[in-house]
């Protein structure tokens, strides 16, 4: 007979079995992007309204091109957890594995156009 008392058989996991995981990961990405949305920013408005030649030069160069990957990775990436997350909680059946499947496949196709069209640029 094993004696576990209600806290200890919840503890660090909640109900789902990656509660923990899940909130710790949300937290470091959201201060992550606390710290790179300033900066993009200030790069995506300075090259906002400029000639297309302008915004060429701008995202050529390393560190605007750096700052948006990182921003395009780390942005999708919070939203695709943060809305799997949405919708395990209010959604039950077949229309929560389609509309999970649906984010994740949204989040990793914009991903993959953003990086692609930015390697285009900065190459």
């Amino acid at each position: 007979m094993r004696y576990i008392t209600d806290r200890k058989r919840a503890e660090g996991r909640g109900a789902s079995g990656t509660g923990t995981y899940d909130h710790w990961y949300m937290q470091v990405s959201a201060v992550g992007l606390a710290v790179l949305t300033p900066f993009f920013v200030y790069i995506f408005g300075s090259a906002l309204g400029g000639t297309y030649e302008e915004v060429i030069a701008t995202f050529s160069r390393p560190i605007p091109a750096i700052i948006t990957g990182l921003m395009l990775v780390f942005g999708l990436q919070h939203f695709r957890k943060g809305a799997q997350m949405m919708i395990e909680d209010y959604l039950r059946g077949f229309a929560k594995k389609f509309w999970i499947v649906t984010v994740i496949l949204f989040s990793y196709g914009v991903m993959a156009a953003g990086l692609f069209s930015l390697a285009k640029i900065a190459l």
